[in-house]
């Protein structure tokens, strides 16, 4: 087998084993848990893409309403 597949198999073990013992000690399967951290992941995500499109909103209103004046005869 080449090195990347080992590697996969290796990962793909030690990772649901994880999900499986915490689904075990809460008394839940272990797919429900997997697809909680899966969840997670995109929600937290999505968070943060939210947040800097709410202050780019933020900049973008603060530069129409505060109009760039160069000299006191623009007023």
């Amino acid at each position: 087998m080449s090195f990347v597949i080992r590697l996969k198999y290796f990962f793909e073990k030690h990772g649901f084993n994880a999900t499986s013992r915490l689904a075990d000690k809460l008394g839940m399967r272990a797919s429900s848990v997997r697809l909680f951290f899966i969840y997670i992941t995109f929600v937290t995500a999505g968070l943060w893409f939210g947040v800097y499109l709410t202050l780019a909103f933020w900049i973008k209103l603060k530069d129409l309403i505060r109009a760039k004046r160069t000299s006191v005869f623009d007023l």
